[in-house]
């Protein structure tokens, strides 16, 4: 039997590594990618049938011959996940335009690119998921969010023109607004203070990730938020 395709952009030890577990699981083959090498090997020799893959969504160059392995390897993409992120805190004062620049490479640009690989493979089977890893920041501009909350704004507003149009090809376009912490031991030494419910599980964000590509036609979500019982909104 051939085995569906998940392809996650951005692999971390968090919600990119739940992502692959995740999807390992229900028997895809995996293509790891993510600009150092280093997790992704070790995270492809524990995970079965993933592939480990370097590559850098700011530049174009990278983005395309990357794709262009997979397609020759793997000949076929069912599900992308893109979950490279960039953020860069300060107020319009203290950024510099090179991090201005580099959220939206990251967060938009980036985005922009690995759809127009993909998009073509997609609408030739007549089926895909395409689900993009956003944030609360992309719905109000926080004082020290100048260049992340744009970027992410800009990134939602991609998203959904994208899925006005590819769901006639069927192409299911989807946003996950992640409202919280995420659980990582960078996080955890942080706030030492914070209790286990405070911090948003990528197990948890894994399983509503996938739940998002199972979805039938008829009713097919766009967007939806990811937060702790306990965050304020």
């Amino acid at each position: 039997m051939i085995k569906p395709v998940c392809v996650i952009v951005g692999v971390g030890p968090g919600n990119g590594a739940a992502f692959a577990a995740r999807f390992s699981k229900e028997g895809y083959k995996l293509a790891l990618l993510a600009r150092s090498h280093e997790f992704i090997n070790e995270l492809a020799s524990e995970i079965e049938n993933s592939f480990a893959y370097e590559c850098d969504v700011t530049d174009s160059n990278s983005i395309q011959l990357v794709f262009d392995r997979i397609k020759q390897e793997f000949g076929r993409i069912d599900v992308v996940i893109y979950n490279a992120g960039s953020g860069v805190w300060g107020n319009i004062e203290e950024i510099k335009p090179s991090d201005f620049e580099k959220c939206w490479q990251v967060n938009t640009f980036g985005l922009m690119q690995v759809s127009q690989q993909i998009i073509p493979i997609m609408k030739k089977n007549g089926r895909g998921n395409i689900v993009v890893i956003g944030a609360t920041a992309s719905r109000r501009g926080g004082i020290k969010t100048a260049a992340f909350s744009s970027a992410k704004a800009a990134q939602r507003n991609l998203a959904e023109s994208m899925a006005k149009y590819l769901g006639q090809f069927g192409i299911h376009v989807s946003l996950v607004i992640i409202d919280g912490v995420v659980d990582l031991p960078m996080t955890r030494e942080r706030m030492p203070d914070k209790r286990d419910d405070f911090f948003v599980k990528p197990a948890d964000v894994a399983e509503n990730v996938f739940w998002l590509t199972q979805q039938p036609f008829s009713a097919w979500s766009f967007e939806i938020d990811l937060r702790p019982f306990g965050e304020i909104w």
